[in-house]
């Protein structure tokens, strides 16, 4: 499965001038969490996250220094441009979704914007994966069991069972049908693994 079949669009997105309050009110209205920034030709150029605008809650309150004589105001950031991410983990449309979760968990981000060069074409949050693998098995065997079908001149006929999203394959023994109706199993959101039902 490809990071474009799986992948949010359109996308939200902001100019490096746009107003931070304008971008949590973006946050708040589509329910979202970050918005990825792009120039005036809609290159990728950075990307502000909820929690770089929750942070400016984070400031603390001038009067509370009033009485001090060293107390120096904070400069608060009021653009999209001070407090942008610059260097973003992107993904292309045809990487696969395992390598964009295995990116997710070991740079812990929440989302990755999916680009066609330098241009925003989706995104992909935690979320779209968790809903992969939340389908039902039900819906998971009649897509694999029609693709199954609809290669059965080159495969043969393969029977699917899906539990857990773990799929179980009875057909031909032959190395490769099998192989090539393991690499279709594979292929079909929400499906954990693929074995046949003689154990190879």
């Amino acid at each position: 499965m490809r990071a474009k079949d799986i992948m949010s669009t359109p996308v939200i997105t902001a100019d490096p001038g746009t107003p931070l309050k304008r971008i949590a009110e973006l946050l708040v209205e589509h329910d979202i969490s970050a918005v990825p920034i792009v120039d005036e030709i809609g290159d990728l150029v950075g990307i502000v996250t909820e929690a770089d605008v929750v942070r400016l809650q984070t400031i603390s309150d001038p009067r509370l220094h009033i009485i001090s004589s060293t107390a120096r105001e904070e400069r608060i950031p009021m653009r999209a441009s001070e407090v942008m991410a610059i260097n973003v983990v992107t993904a292309g449309e045809d990487e696969d979704v395992t390598y964009v979760a295995r990116l997710m968990l070991t740079l812990h981000v929440k989302r990755i914007p999916v680009v066609a060069g330098k241009k925003v074409v989706g995104i992909i949050s935690r979320r779209d994966i968790l809903k992969i693998l939340a389908r039902s098995d039900a819906s998971i065997e009649t897509e694999l069991q029609a693709r199954l079908d609809e290669e059965s001149l080159l495969l043969g006929s393969f029977h699917a069972r899906v539990a857990d999203g773990v799929v179980t394959l009875t057909g031909p023994e032959e190395a490769d049908p099998r192989r090539l109706a393991r690499l279709i199993g594979r292929s079909i959101p929400g499906v954990v693994a693929v074995s046949f039902a003689d154990g190879s």
